[in-house]
């Protein structure tokens, strides 16, 4: 997990930190914290990863729809 961002000749220290925050968001590492603050019980897991499949197929329905009535 470790994040490595090298500073190029006559970067600035703005444009490093841009460029930290962005290498941070791109690998997702503060999502992972927060998924790991706290215990979860694997059937909790399991529901979430559940509802989480069923938003993305409901969502899925909803955009073929949409090109179906573009066409």
């Amino acid at each position: 997990m470790t994040v490595v961002v090298k500073a190029q000749p006559g970067d600035s220290s703005d444009q490093v930190i841009r460029k930290f925050k962005k290498k941070v968001l791109q690998d997702q590492i503060l999502t992972e914290v927060r998924d790991r603050e706290y215990y979860k019980k694997p059937s909790v897991r399991k529901k979430e990863k559940l509802s989480e499949f069923k938003r993305r197929q409901k969502r899925s329905k909803k955009i073929r729809r949409q090109m179906r009535i573009m066409k």
